[in-house]
């Protein structure tokens, strides 16, 4: 449970049960939150995380949200003392000593955990959480979760999101677990497993449910790498993240939120 964050109980809405939701308060003085995810950090994306380095330095933001999907596959919190991840663990160090930084676990980096968020400085969020700002509330999640229709994902997901997957996985030595995350970069079937069906979105009928159960009438998401914004439903709006790729393509793109609302801003630059 993230620091001033607490549970809030939900129970069945529509016939279908939902998730535990969390809720953190903004402290009053903040002035702007932005919102980023599916980086997919990695050694083969240097200008990606040059940009990303530079964000977290220079943005404006009082705090930073990361929603998940921010390694390509973090095989496990030994893997921060690898060359390529201490420099990702030491940005994120040296950007928490100056601002707040939350970061919420995605399909890839489900594995992220408490060594890894103290020796950064980052906040964890649970997915789904409300987040209470300037008397906005807002909803925030990864998204996969909410990928209904993608049937053979959810199965993965849960078997992966179990304690028994996990410490079966985390129990094998290090070389081992980074040979795995290797073989999904290079096995597109692999790939699939992690991300699900590309063509997959959320289900709008799901994601209305979550938000009238938690009084949030905007949702904010990532992992379909679709970013734009809509209603899901009369009353009901939700904002998706962008992908970043400033390597093989040329997209990066932050969501802020101000007292003002929502706004799509390029990433800081020195």
């Amino acid at each position: 449970m993230p620091p001033g964050g607490a549970p809030a109980a939900a129970g069945p809405a529509g016939g279908a049960e939902l998730p535990a939701f969390f809720e953190y308060a903004a402290p009053r003085d903040w002035k702007a939150i932005d919102f980023i995810s599916d980086l997919h950090l990695c050694e083969a994306l240097p200008r990606t995380f040059d940009a990303w380095a530079a964000h977290l330095r220079h943005t404006p933001a009082d705090a930073v949200f990361i929603l998940g999907d921010l390694f390509e596959v973090w095989v496990g919190d030994d893997a921060r003392t690898l060359p390529f991840e201490r420099r990702c663990a030491e940005v994120m160090a040296e950007a928490a000593s100056h601002r707040s930084l939350a970061f919420m676990a995605g399909n890839r980096d489900f594995l992220l955990g408490t060594a890894m968020l103290r020796v950064t400085g980052m906040m964890g969020l649970p997915d789904p959480t409300v987040l209470d700002a300037w008397g906005q509330r807002v909803l925030l999640s990864h998204g996969d979760e909410l990928c209904l229709d993608d049937r053979p994902y959810q199965a993965f997901r849960a078997e992966v999101r179990s304690n028994t997957w996990q410490q079966q996985f985390l129990a094998k030595p290090l070389p081992q677990r980074l040979a795995v995350a290797a073989e999904i970069r290079r096995e597109s079937g692999a790939r699939r497993r992690f991300d699900g069906d590309a063509s997959a979105d959320i289900d709008a009928a799901a994601a209305v449910r979550w938000m009238h159960a938690m009084g949030a009438a905007e949702l904010v998401h990532g992992h379909t790498h679709r970013p734009g914004s809509n209603a899901l439903a009369p009353g009901f709006k939700r904002h998706v993240l962008s992908d970043w790729d400033l390597d093989q393509g040329r997209r990066a793109e932050v969501l802020r939120l101000t007292r003002s609302g929502f706004q799509r801003v390029a990433p800081a630059v020195p």
